[in-house]
C-alpha cells in the first residue's frame, strides 16, 4: 500500500524535526521533503507533488495563508494549518480555513519535545483524514449555490424560548460546511447548538465569523446561555457541552471532562444529552468529519423520537462521522449539505414565520 507523502513548510528546524519524527512512527505515513519557506517548498513540489500539506503561517518571503491560497487555486492540496494558539492569531487562522485548510494542528509556544510524545497520535490522524479529504468540497468553490437567508434582527425572538432544539456535529470540513448552513438558515429557526472539532481559543474567533456571515445570532457558548430562536451556540474548544433544562426553557451548560472518543468538545456528549432532554421535539445533524464521535449520541436521538440526518458521501470533506452514524442505523435521512440547509427551515411553526 503507497504510503501517504507529507511535505512540512514551517521556518522553524526543530518544528520540522519534531513533525517529521512524530509522522514516521506510523508505516503508512512518509515525509516527502521539508521546507523553511513556502518559495522554495513550491519550487520543490514541482518535481513530485505530496498527498498531504502541513503549513505555518507566519514565515518569510511568504506567509502561509498566502502560499495556500496560491496552492487551492494552482493545484489542490490537502492543507494542514500547524499554528500556534496565540488569541491574536485565530483570525488568521481561520482565514486559512475559510480559504480551504482541511486541520488546525496547535503548536505550542514551547516544549515541543514533549509535544511530539503527547501529540504524535492526533498528528498522525489529522494527516490520514487530510489524505482521505474530498478537494472538490474543501476549494473555496464548494461554498457557492445556497443563498444566503435573509437577515432579520433576532432581537424580538431572542425573548422566546425554543420548543424545539437543533444538534450539530461535525469535525473536518466542518468550518467550511457550517459556514455553508448558517448562512442558508433564517432567523427564525429553533435554537441551535453546535459542536466543531476545534482547538481551545478558535472557537470564539469561529463563531465572529459566522456571525458576521449568518441571520443568526452566533455565539460561543458560555455556562448558563438560553438556546433561543434565531441563536447557535458553539461549544468552545477544550470544553465540552450539553443541553439542560432550565425550567421549562432549554440551556447549555459548558463544563471540564475527559477526553470522549479523543474529543472536547464532543460531539456525543452533546448528542446523548440532547436525546434525554429534548427527545421528539430536536433534530441531529452529523456531518462531515472523522472517526465516530456522534455516531451513538445520535443513535440515541433517533430512539428517543428525534429527526436525525446524516450529510451524505459526495458532500463530505471526510465521509467518517456520517458513515458510521448510519452503519448504527440512527439516521432518518442521507442527504447533502445543501439540502440540509433546505430541509432544517421546516421546523419554524406557522406562527414564528415573519411577515413578507
Amino acid at each position: 500500500m503507497k504510503k501517504i507523502q507529507v511535505f512540512i513548510v514551517d521556518d522553524s528546524a526543530v518544528v520540522r524535526q519534531v513533525l517529521q519524527a512524530a509522522l514516521t512512527q506510523d508505516p503508512d505515513i512518509a515525509v516527502l521533503a521539508t521546507a523553511h519557506d513556502p518559495i522554495f517548498a513550491w519550487d520543490r513540489m514541482q518535481r513530485q507533488w505530496p498527498d498531504v500539506v502541513i503549513l505555518d503561517i507566519e514565515m518569510p518571503r511568504m506567509d502561509g495563508v498566502t502560499f495556500l491560497r496560491k496552492i487551492m487555486a494552482e493545484h489542490p492540496l490537502p492543507v494542514i494549518i500547524c499554528s500556534s494558539l496565540a488569541e491574536s492569531g485565530a483570525q488568521i487562522t481561520l482565514d486559512a480555513l475559510s480559504a480551504g485548510a482541511v486541520q488546525i494542528i496547535q503548536k505550542p509556544h514551547s516544549g515541543l519535545r514533549d509535544f511530539l510524545q503527547n501529540d504524535a497520535p492526533e498528528i498522525i490522524q489529522a494527516v490520514k483524514a487530510a489524505a482521505r479529504a474530498n478537494l472538490r468540497n474543501i476549494r473555496p468553490a464548494a461554498l457557492v449555490g445556497i443563498a444566503p437567508a435573509a437577515v432579520v434582527t433576532p432581537t424580538l425572538l431572542l425573548q422566546k424560548s425554543t420548543e424545539k432544539v437543533i444538534a450539530i456535529g461535525t469535525s473536518t470540513g466542518g468550518t467550511q460546511a457550517l459556514e455553508v448552513l448558517l448562512r442558508a438558515l433564517p432567523v427564525t429557526v429553533p435554537g441551535v447548538v453546535i459542536v466543531q472539532h476545534m482547538p481551545e481559543k478558535f472557537t470564539a474567533a469561529f463563531a465572529e465569523r459566522l456571525n458576521t456571515v449568518s441571520a443568526l445570532e452566533v455565539c460561543e457558548a458560555r455556562d448558563g446561555d438560553r438556546v433561543l430562536s434565531g441563536r447557535a451556540l458553539i461549544a468552545p474548544g477544550g470544553k465540552h457541552m450539553r443541553l439542560i433544562r432550565s425550567g421549562a426553557q432549554f440551556a447549555v451548560q459548558v463544563f471540564d471532562g475527559p477526553l470522549v472518543k479523543h474529543h472536547r468538545p464532543s460531539v456525543d456528549v452533546l448528542f446523548r444529552s440532547v436525546a434525554q432532554m429534548a427527545g421528539r421535539n430536536a433534530w441531529g445533524v452529523i456531518m462531515t468529519g472523522m472517526g465516530d464521535d456522534g455516531a451513538q449520541g445520535l443513535n440515541e436521538m433517533h430512539n428517543m423520537g428525534a429527526h436525525t440526518i446524516a450529510q451524505d458521501e459526495a458532500s463530505c470533506v471526510v465521509f467518517g462521522m456520517p458513515k458510521e452514524a448510519i452503519r448504527l442505523g440512527g439516521v432518518d435521512e442521507i442527504i447533502s449539505l445543501q439540502s440540509i440547509a433546505m430541509h432544517l427551515p421546516r421546523l419554524i411553526p406557522e406562527e414564528r414565520k415573519l411577515a413578507q
